[in-house]
This record gives C-alpha cells, sequence and structure tokens, in this order.
C-alpha cells in the first residue's frame, strides 16, 4: 500500500506541473498525457457513501439451576453497515437501471466478470464496516479491469488482451487475496471469447493448520498443554481454571472442555495465521466469457479454471497441505433471463468461486408474473 500511494503522489506531482513534465506516450499514433488520461478516467464515475441498518436476531433467554433458578438474557445488538465507494462500470443490456443513488446494498454479478462491457478501463473501490448477528467484518473489494476488442484501433486498445488487478476481503467468507491475471483473449465470434493467461495471487497460506503439531498419534487434541503454553492456569485439585489475566473461567472440567477450549482453540488458531507472512503465487489461468442480449432473452456467462501452480518450495505453500502435486481453483457466473410472454419472466443469477481451500458464493433465481 505504501509503493501505491508513493507512485500516485509521483503521478499526481508531475500532473501539477507544465504538460511537457507530465510525460507524453505514443502509441498507434496516439499522444496520451497522464493529466489527461486520469481526467477522462475519472469522468463519469460515482463517488459514494452510505449508512444501512437494521434489527439482529431477537434476544434469547437463557436459564441455568446450578444456584437455583437463574435467567439471563443474550442481546444481539443492531445490524449495521457503513459503506464507501466510487465505480465506474458500465451497465450490461440486461442489467436494471442504477437507482436514485447507490446506497451500498447493490449486488452486481457482472462486477466479477472478467472483462467489461466496454473497452478501456473500468473500476470498483469499495469499503464496508459492517456488523452481523452481533459480529463485526470490514469487507473490501477493489479492482480495475481492462477490456479490449481485436483489431481495435483506438486510445488506450491493446489488441487480443485482458487484464484485472482485484483485491477481495469477505470477512463473512474468511478469504482475503490480492490478485494480478493478464491474458491473451481470442473473440470466436461478437458473443464468445476465450482467453488464456497467468494469474499472480498474494494471501496467506491456506491450507495451513496451526493446530496439526498438537494433534495426538491417536487423533486426539493435546488441548490442555495449549492452553498451558498461552498463559492459562489448572488447578486440578480445585477445579479452577484462570486465563492468562488470573480472571476464572471455568470451575469444572466440563466448562473447562466445552466452553473454554473452543474458544482458545479459536484465539490460537487465528493468533498464529496472522503471524505467518503474505505468499504470492502464479498459476495458469484458462477462462471464457459469453454474453448475447436480446429484448426477450439474454444470457451472460463468464468461468475460469487454474489447473497449474508454480511450486517455489515455500515452507507454507498450498502444494505441502494436499496429497496431490496440483489442485484444481475456479470461478464462474450466470446471468440468464427470459421474457417467455409479456406476461411471464424468469430469471436466474448466481456466481461461485473456489480458491484453495475457501468456497464463497451466492445465487438468485425467481419467476415474475404480471396479471392482466
Amino acid at each position: 500500500m505504501k509503493k501505491l500511494i508513493i507512485v500516485l503522489l509521483i503521478i499526481l506531482t508531475s500532473c501539477a506541473a507544465s504538460k511537457k513534465c507530465c510525460g507524453q506516450i505514443s502509441y498507434k499514433g496516439y499522444d496520451y498525457n497522464i493529466q489527461d488520461i486520469i481526467k477522462n478516467q475519472l469522468k463519469f464515475s460515482t463517488i459514494y457513501g452510505a449508512v444501512n441498518g437494521g434489527n439482529s436476531i431477537s434476544d434469547v433467554k437463557t436459564f441455568s439451576i446450578l444456584d437455583g433458578l437463574q435467567t439471563s438474557t443474550i442481546e444481539t445488538p443492531f445490524d449495521y453497515s457503513v459503506t464507501i465507494g466510487i465505480r465506474k462500470i458500465a451497465r450490461f443490456g440486461h442489467e436494471n437501471k442504477a437507482q436514485t443513488f447507490y446506497d451500498g446494498t447493490e449486488s452486481n454479478y457482472t462486477d466479477a466478470a472478467t472483462v467489461g462491457k466496454v473497452q478501456g478501463f473500468e473500476y470498483l473501490f469499495e469499503i464496508d464496516y459492517a456488523r452481523q448477528q452481533g459480529i463485526d467484518y470490514i469487507d473490501q473489494h477493489h479492482f480495475i479491469r481492462y477490456s479490449s476488442d481485436d483489431d481495435c484501433n483506438g486510445p488506450l486498445c491493446v489488441d487480443h488482451f485482458a487484464a484485472k488487478v482485484e483485491y477481495l476481503k469477505d470477512g463473512f467468507a474468511d478469504i482475503e487475496y490480492f490478485e494480478l491475471s493478464e491474458r491473451y483473449r481470442y473473440k470466436k465470434d461478437k458473443d464468445l471469447a476465450f482467453s488464456i493467461g497467468l494469474v499472480h495471487r498474494l494471501a496467506e497460506p491456506y491450507g495451513y493448520d496451526p493446530l496439526a503439531k498438537w494433534m495426538l498419534s491417536n487423533g486426539n487434541l493435546h488441548y490442555t498443554y495449549l492452553a498451558l503454553e498461552e498463559g492459562y492456569n489448572v488447578d486440578v485439585a480445585n477445579d479452577i481454571y484462570m486465563d492468562p489475566d488470573g480472571n476464572i473461567v471455568a470451575n469444572s472440567a466440563d466448562v473447562w472442555k466445552e466452553i473454554v477450549i473452543p474458544q482458545v482453540l479459536a484465539d490460537y488458531t487465528t493468533k498464529k495465521r496472522n503471524e505467518l507472512e503474505r505468499i504470492i503465487q502464479h498459476s495458469i489461468v484458462i477462462g471464457f466469457d459469453y454474453y448475447k442480449y436480446t429484448k426477450n432473452n439474454w444470457l451472460h456467462a463468464w468461468g475460469n479454471i487454474l489447473p497449474y501452480h508454480y511450486n517455489d518450495g515455500n515452507e507454507f505453500s498450498y502444494h505441502n497441505y494436499i496429497s496431490d502435486e496440483q489442485w484444481y481453483d475456479y470461478s464462474g457466473g450466470i446471468i440468464f433471463g427470459q421474457k417467455v410472454s409479456k406476461q411471464l419472466g424468469l430469471f436466474a443469477e448466481g456466481k461461485y468461486n473456489k480458491y484453495w481451500n475457501r468456497e464463497w458464493y451466492d445465487f438468485k433465481f425467481g419467476i415474475n408474473y404480471i396479471i392482466r
């Protein structure tokens, strides 16, 4: 992030100088000026911010009879999301016209597509601070996408080429990575195109299991020794179990095992994962994209498969956590709609991703019928 900020500052500083200092680039007979490029790319983009909220799950009453009948209420705070972002993405023919205002709740499946509707650059930078069912999340999705047609000759045009740089952090799905892809893209016809290229992903070492070294030969977990190493204290004779701060967290072996230990394992796993450096994975990607739209029928589909991943010998490479030398990562999406008649319409939309040992997806489908 520091390097990115430095590069942006250099560009903006150079563009604040005279036009000669701003740098001239010639390509295919066109002269480019960085200041003009930035101005044109920001044109028609939308900066938005919104706050959304609502009640969460209802409060739950719990009962205990250890010292007579006791009741307590587990309260769940209200759900909310705070969203800020900037986007410039052309709508496909099947997409509904945007609302009067962006409120941060829009779900555009085509944001995940490999290429966009128009030639050139599109981008999205969005961050969400959210709380759902009492759990706080920070979600981010940023990308810059470049699309080009074959044999093009306009400004910023590169024949047979597509590229995308993306950062995704989905707290609910527990996935975070930075990805850069560059591809050779061949259009078979005006609707269908194929692509092949390289993908470079920077992420935590997925597949790494911090609890593996605590496993016994019989398959059980040495959880008490783990807790002791983390600073917990156990007085078995008096049934006293204390956390690293000296607070009593359990007064029986059952409470220690069923309630305290699961939290100890969760905290330990999170700590160990956060201690590791991110690693980079280079992979081959093969994909396709298809788009055909008419007033009554439309189909937009895309898919990518990563069949080969370079093994650089890193101690925490995903290669070390699977039985085979290679594995398949893939992603895809589909948007389908059909107006069967003036009254009846069908639709189905969804996207699916599988990277390493993580899966995240969403979908919707339905029917519309207008009574006349």
